[in-house]
């Protein structure tokens, strides 16, 4: 009897976390990013247009469309709109440079109570700090790598 009891309680648990686990529709996930993405990008895109056309170089242009759109994210981030875009659209937000703006902004909002020391200084890079550490060191990796083939070539 006790086998039997503990299968019925396993039938219960499954039951139960089934009911609880939400469902996701991935296809609709899946355009929601798409949309918010290619929304972003196209702004950006637009941006690097305006400034062709204010007869930028194309350093200059990239520049300024990647400053405007980390200035954008700020801003968004700082009114509470972009959380709520994120939310929505998904991995379509946190992909391109506004998600990485997003990324360091938010922590500052949140923990700038605590000082600009132990809440700003010490929380910035909660969240970016993987992305920058670990891009520094793959870069650094690949000019190493870089190098010896250079030297034996």
């Amino acid at each position: 009897m006790d086998k039997i009891q503990k299968l019925k309680k396993e039938k219960e648990y499954e039951k139960y976390v089934n009911q609880k686990t939400p469902k996701h529709n991935v296809w609709l996930n899946m355009l929601k990013a798409f949309l918010l993405g290619g929304t972003i990008c196209t702004l950006g895109q637009v941006i690097y247009h305006y400034c062709e056309f204010r007869s930028l170089t194309a350093d200059e242009c990239s520049s300024w469309t990647s400053l405007t759109l980390v200035l954008i994210s700020v801003l968004l981030t700082g009114t509470g709109v972009y959380p709520r875009l994120a939310k929505w659209g998904g991995a379509g937000a946190l992909v391109p440079i506004t998600g990485f703006a997003n990324s360091v902004a938010a922590p500052a909002i949140e923990y700038k109570k605590e000082g600009q020391v132990f809440g700003i200084g010490c929380k910035i890079f909660t969240i970016a700090g993987p992305v920058i550490l670990y891009g520094i060191f793959t870069s650094w990796l690949l000019g190493f790598i870089y190098w010896i083939w250079t030297l034996v070539q």
